[in-house]
């Protein structure tokens, strides 16, 4: 084994200040001061960070074993964590703008984000017991799984590709465009516009509002959700679809099967026309 490099109890703020460190453990340190250096951990292997402060500016980039458990990145700690690899977060708030970017092999858990831009262009990253405040969450990333997670915020999960969710409340308008193969269970969704242009987007037992949901899909499906306050929903989707309680009204969906209990209005006002089965069920 390596020997190992211990680091506690100290306030760094020079440029570069801990550049190519490997196999070290930072306890209680400050990232801060007035020489407001950027870069302090980059091009390190094995680093290990607990109960520590980031306030400076692209603190870990190119990280290759990375733990952080018990750290506050601050508002100032602005792309906090790029280019890494085999990153576990827990008990930490990340709270600077695009926080995770390029990442792969990540899990957070118990873990609070403000982060506009969170999350893009990473691969399997993995969130449990997490709150996400963020714009653009996970653009065009891949391989993704959140577990009793909450998310409030714009335009989320676009272009993502194999995304599973369990659980959890999820407040964010155009959600799910243009993405593939997402499956999502027992979870709220809340928003406008959810889903457009979706190819193998699966619902299972979710509570969904808002408007004009699940526009132009392929290989959609849902088993036993609820819709709720969603009118002008399926415009041109190919859907097979089981719905509890009403929808307020269904636009000419492409093909497929839909099952409602109650209906306020079927509308019939495109080009295409309606090719699929809708059976109302009351």
């Amino acid at each position: 084994m390596p020997e190992r490099t211990y680091i506690q109890d100290q306030q760094l703020d020079e440029e570069r200040t801990l550049y190519g460190l490997r196999h070290a453990t930072l306890s209680n340190v400050t990232f801060a001061g007035p020489a407001d250096g950027e870069s302090a951990l980059k091009e390190c292997v094995d680093i290990a960070i607990e109960d520590s402060l980031f306030e400076l500016r692209y603190p870990m980039w190119h990280i290759d074993g990375l733990s952080v458990a018990g750290s506050t990145l601050t508002d100032t700690c602005r792309a906090a964590l790029w280019y890494d690899q085999d990153v576990r977060i827990a008990n930490s708030r990340l709270l600077g703008i695009k926080a995770l970017r390029a990442c792969t092999n990540v899990t957070l858990d118990h873990s609070t984000i403000s982060s506009p831009e969170f999350g893009w262009k990473c691969e399997r990253v993995s969130l449990s017991n997490c709150t996400i405040e963020a714009e653009y969450a996970f653009l065009d990333s891949r391989d993704l799984r959140l577990v009793d997670t909450n998310l409030t915020g714009k335009y989320s999960f676009q272009y993502v590709e194999n995304l599973v969710i369990e659980g959890g409340v999820f407040d964010t308008k155009d959600a799910f465009w243009h993405a593939r193969n997402v499956t999502v269970r027992n979870a709220v969704l809340k928003g406008e516009y959810l889903g457009w242009y979706s190819e193998g987007l699966t619902l299972e037992h979710c509570h969904i509002e808002g408007t004009q949901p699940l526009v132009n899909c392929r290989n959609l499906t849902l088993v036993d959700c609820e819709m709720a306050n969603c009118d002008l929903a399926f415009e041109g989707s190919d859907v097979q679809a089981t719905v509890r309680g009403h929808v307020d009204s269904i636009r000419d969906p492409r093909s497929g099967r839909i099952e409602v209990e109650s209906l306020g209005q079927m509308v019939h006002d495109t080009v295409a026309g309606c090719g699929a089965q809708v059976i109302v069920r009351n």
